[in-house]
């Protein structure tokens, strides 16, 4: 007999800025310090956030080994500058949760970085109030001048002295997977 997962839903600070109601019944909600950091004191943001304190959700820290993980994915497929800490503390933390025995880690945010990174390495997500991707991407940086191509970030060509910009290399059609709530 197969046992159920409980669901654990992190939350991004974009399901909290989208000002949308979460109620996920009697699910778990957790969120990473560096997302309250990104809130505005005093703002309407931070008041929707003590809210959502005062209905459970509860604030965690992901494990090193985990961050390092998200770093080397997300390096990878060139999101990693395209990540704020609070994004990689939430990808860690759901690392850490599909790691733990019968639970099952669901992101809801709208930031298409995470979803990206989130689809690489299988974490479930669900989104607020946008569409959600459609495509895995993967980021490179090609020089405005002579057109070189580079898998890290190099802001001045080493060839040319040109800018360079971040550019998608491939993208690939995916079929979103849904979570039931």
């Amino acid at each position: 007999m197969e046992q159920i997962k409980q669901k654990i839903f992190i939350l991004d600070t974009s399901a909290i800025l989208s000002g949308k109601p979460i109620c996920l019944d009697d699910s778990k909600m957790i969120t990473a310090p560096g997302v309250s950091k990104e809130l505005k004191p005093g703002g309407r943001d931070h008041q929707s956030f003590q809210y959502l304190i005062e209905k459970g959700l509860t604030i965690y820290s992901p494990s090193k080994e985990s961050l390092d993980e998200i770093d080397a994915v997300s390096t990878k497929s060139g999101d990693i500058d395209r990540l704020s800490n609070a994004d990689k503390e939430i990808l860690a933390l759901a690392l850490d949760i599909n790691k733990e025995k019968n639970k099952e880690a669901v992101v809801l945010t709208d930031d298409y970085s995470i979803q990206n990174v989130a689809y690489i390495i299988g974490i479930n997500v669900e989104t607020i109030s946008q569409k959600g991707i459609t495509k895995k991407f993967k980021w490179t940086y090609k020089c405005s001048g002579c057109s070189k191509k580079f898998k890290e970030n190099i802001k001045v060509c080493p060839i040319c002295g040109a800018l360079t910009k971040n550019i998608v290399s491939c993208n690939k059609d995916i079929s979103r997977k849904k979570c039931d709530r």
